[in-house]
């Protein structure tokens, strides 16, 4: 971190911050016994965190598993824009361009509910108002009549080029896939070249960038693989990683699991995810080796952390882990309601 030291004491007091946050957060053994609960006894559980108050608030709105959902995202939110009021100079910056994920998920969520004619409330249900896009934003674009009407609203912010470029394509094909894929390398593009700017901190932000990047198109990878998708892949890479999109697609056209491995081992030198190379050659599920992904994406976020512990890492490890928390108990309380046993619904955590 370059910060001046005259001016450090508010990144030590927001980092600190975050570290007692992330003290708070669910450790593996409540995972663990969670697993052996009914969904009631779940929802009880969350009921006494610090979930309660947004649960609260939508017990009259909502129901059952619903409930559940909408207080986890309500509280995920909240968490996200508390983050924001406090964190100041540069890190406010760089924790606004991390939310902007949200929009794109969000304004995605809110095209597919008009396409598939869902109601307003239930779209409302899967948004996560985190982003630069706030809850009344959010609320008009789901009153809209139709998904062109939604990207109309969308004219003043950055989405905007892409969607309209790409939306039609989408409607024909029947698939969001192109405009999500596109609409995420343009914001990574515009972050980038943002921290690249001389910002104070912006080294820092660019390596979780770039770790990020490579964690998305390595996933990807294994996505693409297991459907035997054999086109030219270049295009639904995103740039600005340890790879280049030649190397990617070379990577996606070697015949054999094995070999994808070894040659990815030899491009990747002293990254992190070397780390994972044996545990990812024996993994087949696309499950699996998301997850694996995932907690080497984490580790290494929490190696950076340590590394530079008054700068943006150690706001990034905490929403992440945030971020993770709400996924797994969305995820417990989904395969509960469907019946699944606790050792299938373990293998949709990150713990």
């Amino acid at each position: 971190m370059t910060e001046v030291r005259s001016g450090l004491a508010p990144y030590i007091y927001v980092c600190t911050r975050m570290r007692v946050r992330k003290a708070k957060l669910l450790p593996k053994e409540e995972y663990l016994r969670m697993l052996q609960m009914t969904l009631p006894e779940i929802t009880r559980f969350i009921e006494e965190t610090e979930y309660k108050k947004e649960i609260d608030e939508n017990a009259q709105f909502f129901e059952g598993i619903d409930l559940f959902e909408i207080g986890l995202s309500w509280n995920l939110a909240k968490e996200y824009q508390k983050i924001l009021e406090i964190t100041p100079g540069s890190l406010k910056q760089f924790t606004k361009a991390y939310l902007r994920r949200w929009d794109i998920q969000n304004v995605l969520n809110i095209l597919r509910g008009k396409l598939q004619g869902m109601k307003a409330g239930k779209i409302k249900e899967v948004l996560i108002p985190a982003g630069g896009l706030d809850r009344l934003m959010l609320d008009r674009l789901i009153s809209e009549d139709s998904p062109e009407r939604v990207i109309e609203a969308l004219k003043k912010t950055r989405m905007y080029p892409v969607l309209q470029k790409e939306f039609q394509g989408a409607i024909e094909k029947g698939s969001f896939s192109k405009v999500e894929n596109e609409l995420y390398k343009s914001m990574y593009a515009e972050i980038l070249s943002d921290a690249e700017g001389g910002i104070k901190g912006g080294n820092d932000f660019i390596s979780f960038l770039r770790l990020d990047i490579d964690i998305i198109n390595i996933k990807n990878l294994f996505r693409i693989r297991a459907d035997g998708f054999e086109e030219d892949v270049r295009d639904m890479m995103i740039p600005g990683g340890s790879f280049t999109p030649d190397e990617l697609q070379t990577l996606n056209s070697l015949p054999t699991h094995d070999e994808f491995i070894d040659t990815l081992r030899g491009k990747l030198n002293r990254h992190p995810i070397l780390e994972a190379q044996e545990q990812l050659r024996n993994i087949h599920s696309i499950r699996e080796a998301e997850s694996e992904l995932t907690r080497i994406q984490l580790s290494e976020m929490e190696r950076m952390s340590k590394m530079h512990p008054f700068s943006i890492h150690p706001i990034l490890v905490y929403l992440e882990k945030k971020k993770y928390e709400v996924f797994n108990l969305r995820a417990l309380a989904r395969g509960k309601e469907s019946g699944l046993s606790p050792e299938r619904i373990r293998e949709f955590l990150v713990i």
